[in-house]
C-alpha cells in the first residue's frame, strides 16, 4: 500500500516533468524568457545528451545517479528563473499541443551508436 501511494506520486511527478520539458521547450522559442533560463536550459540539454559525464556510466549505481540529479535539478532551475504567468503560459500550451516531440533523425543516430558501441564491444570480448 505504501509502495502504491510512492509510485503514484513518482508518476505525478514524472508527467509534470514531461509537461516542464515541452514547456521549456516552448520558452526556449519565446523572446520574453529570460536569458539566463535559455542558458542553463541548453546547458542542461548539452549535459544530457552529451557522452561524457561527471561520473561515467560504467561505474554501477553512481554513473546513473548524476543523471538523475542534475538533470532534473537543471530543469527545476530553468523552471524557477522563468516568470510564473510565462511558465503557466508554456505549460498551457505543452497541455494543449499534444504533439510528441520525437526526432527520429535523433533517434536513428543514437541507435547508430549503440549499434556501433555493441559490435565494438562484441568484437573486443570475443
Amino acid at each position: 500500500m505504501v509502495l502504491t501511494v510512492y509510485f503514484n506520486k513518482l508518476k505525478l511527478w514524472a508527467n509534470q516533468l514531461k509537461i516542464d520539458i515541452a514547456a521549456i521547450y516552448i520558452a526556449g522559442r519565446d523572446s520574453r524568457t529570460p536569458r539566463m533560463a535559455k542558458i542553463i536550459a541548453i546547458g542542461t540539454a548539452a549535459y544530457t545528451l552529451s557522452p561524457i559525464d561527471l561520473i561515467p556510466d560504467v561505474i554501477p549505481v553512481l554513473g546513473y545517479l548524476d543523471d538523475l540529479i542534475i538533470v532534473p535539478l537543471g530543469i527545476w532551475l530553468v523552471v524557477r528563473l522563468i516568470p510564473v504567468e510565462l511558465m503557466t503560459e508554456y505549460r498551457g500550451a505543452a497541455n494543449t499541443s499534444h504533439k510528441p516531440m520525437a526526432n527520429w533523425a535523433a533517434a536513428g543516430c543514437v541507435i547508430g551508436v549503440w549499434l556501433f558501441s555493441a559490435m565494438c564491444l562484441w568484437r573486443l570480448v570475443s
